[in-house]
């Protein structure tokens, strides 16, 4: 469960980090959040899932969620700017 936390709130905090990195990724603070938390868990999660059993401690889900937070924010903030513009 702790796990799952830190996922959520790293995936969070990379998601705002890369929309506040650049202009073309950012859709606003509650946009970036929601994806950021989606691509938290599934960044901790495999991130997990390659590190084995390794993978479940707190830093590996930290690391995981903040890096797919902020994958995702930034794929789906290009793609909404290249739709929108």
């Amino acid at each position: 469960m702790e796990t799952l936390i830190a996922q959520i709130v790293a995936g969070a905090v990379g998601g705002n980090a890369a929309g506040a990195a650049s202009s073309q990724m950012n859709m606003g603070k509650i946009l970036n959040t929601v994806v950021g938390l989606i691509g938290g868990v599934g960044g901790g999660t495999a991130l997990a899932g390659m590190m084995g059993a390794d993978g479940a401690s707190l830093i590996g889900s930290l690391a995981g969620g903040a890096g797919g937070g902020a994958i995702l924010t930034a794929v789906v903030g290009m793609i909404k700017n290249k739709m929108m513009g």
